[in-house]
């Protein structure tokens, strides 16, 4: 203890206290509102920062949101295409088989009047041969004075003749 009453150590005590003192008063006087300043600066610049993000973060979300609204539209937007494109393919094919249905029918129609009119060209042809071979045969007849064996006879060939035409 009597360390401590020594002139020097309390000399050195007041002298150290006194700098601290006087260091505190000149830093609070110059140097304080600075220092403040700073922190109130970093604290502020923080909050901007974490308010920034906070809005950034939302905006994304928004961003976001609207992307998948126009995403989940041009999905319809596609799918109504396709379906469009489904029905206007089954409209032409109806259409086309509807066309070739109806070229098949006239085509048909034609064939049957060309199998008419060659049917009747036929048959005119196969009269105008037995209107000319009776006409032979009736004149065959009445050249030659037949029998009755020999008439049947010269039937029966004109006959066969005729089934040969």
């Amino acid at each position: 203890m009597s360390i401590l009453f020594n002139s020097t150590t309390l000399g050195d005590i007041i002298i150290v206290t006194g700098s601290v003192i006087l260091l505190l008063v000149l830093i609070r006087v110059f140097a304080w509102n600075q220092i403040t300043g700073i922190f109130e600066a970093r604290a502020e610049k923080i909050a901007n920062d974490i308010d920034s993000a906070a809005s950034a973060r939302k905006e994304a979300e928004e961003y976001a949101a609207k992307r998948e609204k126009e995403l989940s539209q041009a999905k319809d937007d596609a799918g109504e295409i396709i379906e469009s494109a489904k029905e206007t393919g089954q409209a032409k094919g109806d259409q086309i088989i509807a066309e070739a249905k109806a070229e098949a029918d006239r085509l048909k129609e034609k064939a049957n009047q060309d199998i008419a009119q060659s049917k009747a060209e036929a048959l005119a042809g196969v009269k105008s041969e037995v209107s000319d071979l009776t006409v032979l045969l009736a004149e065959k007849i009445m050249t030659k004075n037949l029998d009755k064996e020999a008439q049947s006879h010269l039937i029966d060939s004109y006959l066969d003749k005729l089934g040969d035409a």
